[in-house]
């Protein structure tokens, strides 16, 4: 991503004067200044993650569906849908 960030001159000349050292771009080393500081960045002193719980639920199927046929349902709907296209072509023809 590209934007505009103004600097304060003491941060951009350390910032200019830490790419000419380690040989890296001014990119590189800005990219790498901001990561390090936004992983040890200074969070309130209660801030902490609410724990993340999943509560699982019972889903059955609705009474009269036997979940060992379903299989057997969705071939008996795709014979259906491949006889009317079949039939539809015949038509056409």
């Amino acid at each position: 991503m590209r934007t505009t960030l103004t600097l304060d001159d003491d941060l951009a000349a350390e910032l200019n004067r830490t790419a000419r050292h380690s040989g890296k771009s001014f990119k590189d080393v800005v990219n790498a200044a901001i990561r390090r500081g936004l992983s040890a960045g200074e969070r309130p002193e209660n801030w902490e993650r609410p724990p993340f719980e999943v509560t699982p639920e019972a889903c059955g199927c609705m009474s009269g569906v036997d979940p060992l046929r379903l299989n057997q349902l969705l071939d008996q709907l795709d014979l259906e849908d491949f006889a009317a296209a079949t039939a539809k072509n015949q038509d056409l023809t």
